[in-house]
């Protein structure tokens, strides 16, 4: 009775469908618009090139950089250093290469905008610079090199993956994590009004009301994840291979354990200014620090200690684990993670009923 009560509730408030469904989707779309580039598109830079004095060394060395595919180079002659040097500082290329003056000179100039100098594109030039400069002197030493680099990369799963996958299902961690901690906020204007002072004054349990919203709210999460599937594959070309076993675990577990978490803040919070601050920098932290948009192995180590206490970090995880990578139920990362998501919402549900049971109907409103 409670459940569909607020099941009622919650479908007669309009805006509540934006915020529960549609906002999630709208957020899912311009991260993937700017994180979800194609991972897979080979990279390519543009440079210019200068020549001061025409020379068999020079000449050379520019036959050579033309075969390399990742240098694309903005003239097919080389130019003067003085416009060179304006393509670089109004980002018409990304560097510029100065080749040997003369026969006898042993050195190349790389020139950069100082403003991109520790820039990603900037210091991939120059390794690929360095590494051509040690061929080139391999090859003009007539040395044979012994050793060489092989690249593979292996992934848990058996299917094709790229960032687009990764992304997507931390998306979808992320707005189903959101939607229960923003989604008590009901709770707090309930309080406002004062039909939680009414509610208190019958025989019914502040649990069993809180549990029944977390529920209905779950089902607003099966929403969310069927529309953020459907648009990650069919509009942004993710790859989903899901593990439905492993799936329905670490969802229904998940949503209703940052429902609970949504629910002890809703039982603390005075007013929606408050639990809106307090929901807002929870999500923030969460959001940043549990390897949605990126591997948590990437961040600065001193840093990673606090993801592994953060309940999306083993979502996000379990979400891929289940929809992605199909190594869910049968690893034992899988279930440690389960067990911390679940310890987080039991303890949050359980310290937010007795909050709620211990306050006086008076100071309830």
């Amino acid at each position: 009775m409670m459940f569909s009560a607020q099941l009622k509730m919650t479908l007669r408030e309009r805006q509540a469908w934006f915020w529960g469904i549609f906002f999630p989707v709208i957020l899912m779309v311009i991260f993937m618009v700017i994180f979800g580039g194609d991972s897979n598109d080979e990279f390519q830079t543009e440079v210019a090139v200068v020549s001061e004095g025409s020379n068999q060394t020079s000449e050379m060395l520019l036959k050579q950089m033309k075969q390399l595919s990742v240098l694309g180079i903005k003239e097919e002659e080389p130019v003067s250093f003085q416009k060179a040097k304006e393509w670089v500082e109004d980002g018409e290329v990304d560097a510029a290469i100065v080749l040997p003056k003369t026969a006898e000179d042993t050195s190349l100039k790389l020139v950069v905008n100082k403003e991109d100098e520790q820039g990603t594109t900037t210091q991939a030039i120059s390794g690929i610079l360095d590494q051509f400069i040690q061929q080139a002197n391999l090859a003009a030493a007539g040395v044979t090199p012994t050793y060489k680099l092989e690249f593979e990369s292996v992934s848990s799963s058996t299917n094709e993956l790229d960032y687009t996958d990764f992304l997507l299902t931390g998306m979808i961690a992320l707005a189903i994590a959101q939607g229960g901690l923003f989604g008590m906020v009901d709770m707090v204007e309930m309080r406002r009004k004062g039909l939680i002072k009414r509610l208190r004054m019958t025989p019914a349990k502040m649990g069993i009301f809180g549990l029944s919203d977390m529920v209905m709210r779950m089902l607003f999460s099966v929403i969310q994840i069927v529309l953020l599937s459907l648009i990650g594959v069919l509009i942004f070309g993710a790859h989903l291979y899901i593990d439905f076993l492993s799936l329905v675990t670490v969802f229904l577990l998940g949503a209703l354990s940052f429902n609970a978490i949504g629910y002890f803040i809703s039982s603390f919070s005075k007013t929606t200014e408050a639990y809106m601050g307090v929901a807002n920098i929870t999500s923030f932290l969460m959001m940043f620090l549990s390897g949605v948009f990126f591997p948590i192995e990437t961040m600065p180590e001193w840093i990673q200690p606090v993801s592994s206490i953060l309940p999306l970090t083993y979502f996000a995880e379990g979400l891929r684990d289940s929809m992605v990578y199909q190594t869910g139920i049968t690893t034992s990362s899988f279930w440690i993670g389960i067990g911390i998501i679940v310890l987080w919402g039991a303890l949050s549900y359980m310290i937010g009923s007795l909050l709620y049971k211990n306050k006086s109907i008076v100071a309830t409103r």
